[in-house]
C-alpha cells in the first residue's frame, strides 16, 4: 500500500463551550492533492492542526495508513507543515533551516548535508544555502519552508495558507511550482486556503467547509458544476452564483413579476432560489427587467453588475456589453443553466 492515505471520522473540537467542528468525516487518498477550502473560521485549519497533531481531538479518531495516530504526538506521525508565516529560524542559515528537521533526529551530517542540498536543488534555491532568512523575500523564505518539509520525506505535507502573503504574480508563479513539486515528490498534500481560485487550480478534489461541518467533497469541476447547497454556490466562483429567490411552477421560474423558463418541472409548486453563474447572464429583449449599475472592464473579460429589483446580479463575459450605466436592460440565461435550491434548507434540487 502507497503510505498517505489519511481518515477522519466523526472529528468533533470543541473550544469550552463552543464547537469549532461537527462531526467531520474525510478519506484523502494516497499522493492526492487536497484541498481544504472555506471562508475564515469555517474549521479548515483547525482540521489542519488536528492532523499535525497540535490540536487534540474532543471525540473521533485520526487514522493514516490504516493505523489510529489520534493520540500521537506531532513528531510521531511522519507529517510536516508548511505555516502561513514559513516560521524559519533568523539566526540560522538557510541551509541550517532547511537541515534542522534532520538533526532534530540526529541524522549524521554528512547525511543532512546532502538531503539539505537534494531538497534545495528542488525548489531552486541552491544558491542560497548560505544566507539567512532576513537576507530573503518572500518568495524564497516560502521555498525555504517547502525545502525544510521536502527534507524528511514525510508521508504527508500540511500547508496552511503558504501562498497568502506572497504578491498576486508571485502567488500564481508559486502555485504552479507547488503542483509540479507535489507531483514529483508523490507526496499527499493537505492544503488549506480561503482562496477559491487557488483551490480551483491546485486540487484534485476539495472539501469545502462552512461553519465546522463540510458541505461538500468532489473535484474542483464537480463543486463548481453541481454545488450542493446554496452556500457553496454562493462560495465557489469569481465573482459567485447569482442567486436570488423564486417561485417555481412546472417549467417555469417566476423571479419578481417576470417569467422564465427552466429545464426541470415541478409537480406541485414551491419556493425556490435560483442559482445562475455570471458568465451564464445574457442581456436580451426578454427576461429580468433590470438596471446597469456599473461596468468593470479588465481587459480580457468584463464583469457587469446590475440590479433587479432589490438584488444585484452580475454579469461576466470577454468583453464589455453595449450598455451604459444607469441604462434599463432585460437579462435571461438559458433554461439548462439555471441551478435551483430549496428556499428553506439551501439544499440542491
Amino acid at each position: 500500500m502507497s503510505k498517505g492515505s489519511v481518515r477522519l471520522e466523526g472529528i468533533v473540537k470543541r473550544h469550552g463551550a463552543t464547537t469549532v467542528l461537527h462531526g467531520v468525516d474525510l478519506a484523502i487518498e494516497p499522493g492526492e492533492f487536497f484541498v481544504l477550502l472555506g471562508p475564515s473560521g469555517s474549521g479548515k485549519t483547525t482540521t489542519l492542526r488536528i492532523l499535525a497533531g497540535l490540536e487534540a481531538v474532543s471525540e473521533g479518531r485520526v487514522l493514516m495508513d490504516g493505523v489510529d495516530v489520534t493520540l500521537e504526538e506531532p513528531g510521531e506521525r511522519d507529517v510536516a507543515m508548511v505555516f502561513q508565516s514559513y516560521a524559519l529560524y533568523p539566526h540560522m542559515t538557510v541551509a541550517q533551516n532547511i537541515g534542522f528537521p534532520l538533526k532534530m533526529i540526529g541524522t549524521a551530517a554528512a547525511e543532512i548535508r546532502q538531503a539539505v542540498a537534494d531538497a534545495a536543488a528542488k525548489v531552486d534555491i541552491g544558491h542560497l544555502l548560505a544566507r539567512t532568512p532576513g537576507q530573503l523575500s518572500g518568495g524564497q523564505q516560502q521555498r525555504v519552508a517547502l525545502a525544510r518539509a521536502i527534507v524528511r520525506q514525510p508521508r504527508l505535507f500540511l500547508l496552511d495558507e503558504p501562498l497568502s502573503n506572497l504578491d498576486a504574480k508571485l502567488r500564481v508563479e508559486t502555485r504552479l511550482e507547488l503542483h509540479a513539486l507535489q507531483r514529483s515528490l508523490g507526496a499527499t498534500a493537505v492544503y488549506v486556503t480561503h482562496d477559491q481560485e487557488e483551490a480551483m487550480t491546485l486540487a484534485d478534489r476539495i472539501a469545502v467547509f462552512m461553519d465546522g461541518r463540510i458541505a461538500q467533497v468532489g473535484t474542483p469541476r464537480e463543486v463548481f458544476a453541481q454545488p450542493r447547497t446554496v452556500d457553496v454556490a454562493g462560495f465557489i466562483g469569481t465573482p459567485p452564483m447569482n442567486l436570488l429567490p423564486a417561485r417555481w411552477e412546472a417549467a417555469t421560474l417566476t423571479i419578481g413579476t417576470d417569467r422564465l423558463a427552466v429545464a426541470a418541472r415541478t409537480e406541485a409548486p414551491r419556493d425556490v432560489t435560483v442559482g445562475v453563474r455570471p458568465g451564464d447572464v445574457r442581456i436580451g429583449a426578454t427576461g429580468l427587467a433590470a438596471r446597469v449599475e456599473r461596468i468593470e472592464d479588465l481587459g480580457d473579460t468584463a464583469i457587469t453588475s446590475f440590479t433587479a429589483g432589490n438584488r444585484l446580479i452580475k454579469q461576466k463575459a470577454d468583453r464589455a456589453p453595449d450598455v451604459r450605466e444607469g441604462e434599463s436592460v432585460r437579462l435571461s440565461f438559458a433554461a439548462e443553466a439555471a441551478h435551483l435550491f430549496d428556499r428553506a434548507t439551501g439544499a440542491r434540487l
